[in-house]
């Protein structure tokens, strides 16, 4: 007797664990399922909310040609420059001198083009980057008025089709992004709260029987709120530090992210990222226990 009551303590015990070992990698599997879910939505969050800054960086690198009059010296030329800089619109210049100008045509069209002519063509000129502000076609017409005006302007050439093209294009961008955003959000509450679905459902006579015997709703629910509250922070806790390594290593190896991206907007998605997380895991859950704790008896075997 004694050694039939060892052996049955030994198979409670050891069924006790195989559960509880199921348990663990299931709520372990979930885990990471979420996190995995949250770090696409945040990366393209990331991006759409960098996106007046990356749009202010190809903005700010197009260059307006201001060339000058063949008379005009290169001590005017330079002086030129310095005060050009200080424009309101400026935001730098760059003072080419006919030497510069002539290397720079040589790279494009070779170094023979200049030998039809008796003495070289190409003008003092002076490159400006813009403020980003300032890249609209109505804008940069005032701008081009405001160049003109000066003595020594003889003519300024920009892009304007590109810079059209960048306006129209930003627009386009933006509603894409602000569309793939809202998918991927469906699609994530979609797979989380199939993940959250089938943790509950596996206990879903543990929470009938809670029923039974008169539980509330909110009795039943709480236990699993808690849990719900722990996943979702630690998926999103995951899925933010997932997602800060990844933009940490990309910065040291491109300097141009560097530049586009705003640690202040992305640390306030990371953090965006843990609430959702959370939000998304209690919503799934309060859903899938109300549904399964009213449940007949014959449709928990389904």
């Amino acid at each position: 007797m004694i050694i039939f009551v060892r052996r049955f303590a030994k198979m409670v015990k050891k069924s006790k664990n195989i559960v509880y070992r199921r348990l663990v990698r299931s709520y372990i599997t979930s885990v990471i399922s979420i996190s995995l879910v949250l770090v696409l939505v945040a990366a393209v969050a990331v991006f759409a909310a960098n996106a007046s800054n990356i749009a202010r960086y190809f903005k700010e690198n197009m260059a307006v040609s201001v060339l000058l009059k063949q008379s005009t010296s290169e001590k005017e030329g330079r002086a030129l420059a310095d005060d050009l800089a200080q424009r309101s619109y400026v935001k730098d210049s760059r003072f080419v001198s006919k030497e510069e100008g002539a290397k720079e045509m040589e790279a494009l069209l070779g170094e023979d083009f200049l030998s039809v002519f008796e003495s070289s063509p190409i003008p003092i000129s002076i490159d400006l980057h813009l403020d980003g502000d300032f890249i609209t076609a109505d804008s940069l017409e005032m701008v081009k008025k405001d160049l003109l005006a000066n003595r020594f302007v003889d003519e300024v050439v920009y892009q304007e089709s590109l810079v059209d093209a960048l306006n129209a294009n930003l627009g386009r961008i933006s509603l894409f992004l602000g569309v793939v955003i809202l998918l991927l959000l469906i699609i994530s509450f979609a797979l989380i709260n199939n993940t959250v679905r089938l943790n509950i459902y596996a206990r879903r006579f543990t929470i009938h029987t809670m029923s039974l015997v008169g539980a509330k709703r909110s009795f039943i629910a709480r236990p699993f709120l808690w849990q719900a509250v722990v996943q979702g922070a630690v998926a999103g806790l995951i899925a933010a530090a997932v997602l800060y390594g990844l933009i940490r290593w990309l910065g040291g190896t491109s300097e141009l992210l560097q530049t586009i991206v705003d640690m202040r907007i992305v640390w306030a998605v990371l953090a965006g990222t843990v609430v959702l997380g959370i939000l998304i895991c209690v919503i799934s859950t309060l859903l899938v226990v109300n549904r399964v704790a009213y449940i007949s008896r014959d449709d928990l075997y389904y």
